[in-house]
């Protein structure tokens, strides 16, 4: 640990330039970030005291990372409140469905075409239709679309998918790594996922009054500290339970956005919020070997052509089902593209449990390739559309100037 400090430096020099390098380019800073990681790490140089490999830094830059989802998760949920959230609940369970149905139908395909073996075939399955929550919030709150309509369903769509995660991940990992798993222990698993998410949103609804005059607190350094003491327990406690600690975060913030400190709150977090975030997509570059993703080059292009036609199609559909524009309607199907953390997660399960060695550059050029369209489609929205427009009748938009008072459109 002679030189932690420098290296942690380092990171952040890299991190600041990959920052430099968006602004000057005017794309998003995520698939920069991903990119200026997988550069350094392990395959990289060491001269001198500059050591890019990372290596006695890299969990402290991969517990920032964490941190960085956490505020971005946090600060995504005080754009809304769990009044305006439940008002879109039905629609929300109606977009899951269809999400799912259409998104794991082509998961499970593709590898069964492949002639992978079932536990193969279920890594993919899930590798293939989470999509990534960090990445998803990163882009929203860059492209300030938390107001637009399409955002409820668009985080309805990311708890939807996190209740799957528990019921999946218990299923996979038991198949996997034990052989065999527990019809009893699923249920439980979909249970407490479920009870957790709804009890939370119920009681911290309830609690609000009491909340105003908990956090009515003069001091802002005071302030600051309950506040991320409330917001790391919480995702904390929902991990313990097998629940994502980003939607634990999520979560937190829905019930805060209620409260009358939500402003105060928000100012506070903004530069926490894109510090960590920032630490979190280097972190995630890091954890990719660019000379492991040459043997998956075919299976991993076409999984990501199913992935966007599978995303775009459920996305448009979600959308119209929910009485949505057809714009606001594609702008789901974009936004949810990126894949991620859960991607991640799983291959390094099919390692451990022995599986096809395939599966792990498969999973990182897979992750590696929509982590960085995700963001530019998204941000390119109005483009795919004026493409798909002619092919699928759908109505001309208004030219960019009656737009202004429409930030996300």
């Amino acid at each position: 640990m002679e030189h932690l400090i420098l290296e942690i430096g380092l990171a952040l020099a890299l991190v600041a330039g990959a920052g430099l390098l968006a602004g000057k380019l005017r794309i998003s800073i995520v698939p920069i970030l991903i990119l200026t990681g997988m550069i350094v790490g392990p395959q990289a140089p060491h001269i001198g005291p500059l050591d890019f490999r990372f290596i006695q830094s890299a969990s402290l830059i991969e517990f920032m990372g964490r941190l960085g989802v956490l505020f971005l998760l946090f600060s995504l949920g005080l754009e809304f409140s769990i009044k305006r959230l439940l008002t879109a609940g039905p629609s929300i369970i109606r977009s899951g469905t269809i999400y799912m149905v259409i998104n794991l139908s082509i998961a499970i395909i593709f590898p069964l075409l492949l002639g992978w073996p079932l536990k193969e075939i279920l890594v993919v399955a899930g590798i293939m239709t989470i999509s990534s929550s960090a990445i998803v919030a990163k882009v929203i709150v860059d492209l300030k679309r938390a107001a637009n309509d399409e955002t409820e369903i668009i985080l309805g769509l990311m708890m939807f998918q996190d209740v799957f995660v528990a019921i999946y991940f218990s299923v996979v990992s038991g198949l996997v790594l034990a052989g065999s798993t527990s019809i009893s222990d699923i249920i439980l698993s979909a249970l407490m996922a479920l009870l957790f998410i709804g009890g939370f949103l119920f009681l911290g609804h309830k609690l609000v009054p009491k909340l105003d005059r908990w956090l009515d607190i003069p001091s802002d350094e005071s302030f600051m500290l309950v506040v991320f003491a409330i917001l790391v327990l919480v995702a904390g406690f929902s991990e313990t339970l097998h629940i994502a600690e980003a939607i634990g975060a999520l979560l937190i913030g829905l019930v805060l956005a209620e409260t009358e400190h939500s402003e105060r709150i928000e100012h506070l977090i903004v530069s926490f919020r894109d510090f960590f975030g920032a630490l979190f997509f280097f972190s995630f570059g890091l954890s990719i070997d660019p000379f492991a993703l040459g043997g998956a080059v075919w299976p991993a292009l076409i999984a990501v052509i199913l992935t966007l036609l599978g995303n775009v199609v459920s996305g448009v559909w979600a959308g119209r089902k929910a009485r949505l524009s057809h714009r606001a309607s594609l702008n789901i199907g974009l936004s949810i593209i990126s894949r991620g953390e859960f991607s991640i997660i799983l291959a390094t399960l099919a390692k451990s449990g022995g599986l096809l060695a395939a599966l792990q550059p498969f999973a990182a050029l897979y992750v590696l390739l929509l982590a960085i369209m995700g963001p530019l489609l998204t941000k390119e929205s109005r483009w795919v559309y004026n493409r798909l427009r002619p092919l699928l009748k759908w109505p001309q938009i208004p030219e960019r100037r009656k737009l202004r008072k429409s930030t996300g459109q």
